[in-house]
């Protein structure tokens, strides 16, 4: 299996499968393919079976993977960026398992499983209500990540704290420890602007942060959307 990543901005990861390889993402990935490659889609991949899927689905992700082979003759899958970013292989193996943010896991070769790992509400004025979730990636074998916008990696040694909107938690090693604190303060939280939660993300470990958002790119783009008549919204 060979796999290459194209382009810059938005990034196209491109995979070579032989007849016996095998390749996952989510139901939805998929940019395109060659005519040799053959898809199966079921709860195959996620950690748990079916009600890990169920889980995960809850969660705001996807109830169903897509398993991708090469019939008879080699074959190429490729999925797109969703958002202007980077894709970034990670091996996963005994001791080392990551934590991606929801939308994340972009897909995997090998005996690769998603399960989901973290979820909480944290409120409309982060994530449109959704919540905050993170998924585990765990097993034997490749994963790619998506991340939006420009990635800033950082070391933590044992203890060290960085605390994070987080909006911007991308990946992270699995033995870094994680949770969710309150900003401190009643005029930060109610004059401050930067939400009432921050993720703090404690040593051991590597982590990976995203510099674009979700909610950020939402909101920068508000003022240009169409403001429907008011007699529209009557008929």
């Amino acid at each position: 299996m060979d796999a290459r990543i194209r382009g810059t901005v938005m990034p196209v990861l491109e995979v070579a499968l032989d007849p016996g390889d095998r390749l996952i993402a989510e139901a939805g990935q998929l940019s395109w393919m060659t005519d040799s490659i053959r898809l199966s889609t079921s709860t195959r991949g996620a950690a748990g079976g079916v009600f890990g899927a169920v889980r995960r689905a809850m969660a705001g992700a996807g109830l169903f993977m897509t398993e991708y082979t090469a019939h008879r003759d080699p074959g190429r899958v490729s999925f797109a960026a969703k958002l202007p970013g980077q894709i970034l292989p990670v091996q996963i193996g005994k001791g080392r398992e990551y934590l991606v943010h929801r939308h994340g896991f972009l897909c995997a070769a090998g005996d690769v499983r998603v399960a989901l790992s973290f979820q909480r509400r944290l409120g409309a004025g982060i994530f449109g209500g959704t919540g905050f979730t993170l998924q585990r990636l765990s097993g034997d074998g490749y994963a790619w990540v998506e991340l939006s916008g420009e990635v800033v990696q950082y070391d933590l040694a044992a203890g060290e704290t960085l605390r994070v909107h987080p909006g911007h938690i991308g990946l992270f090693d699995a033995s870094v420890d994680f949770d969710i604190t309150m900003v401190k303060g009643i005029r930060n939280v109610l004059f401050g602007g930067d939400g009432l939660f921050l993720a703090a993300l404690t040593g051991p470990g590597r982590v990976w942060l995203q510099s674009l958002t979700i909610t950020n790119l939402a909101h920068s783009l508000i003022p240009y959307l169409p403001i429907p008549e008011v007699g529209a919204q009557q008929r």
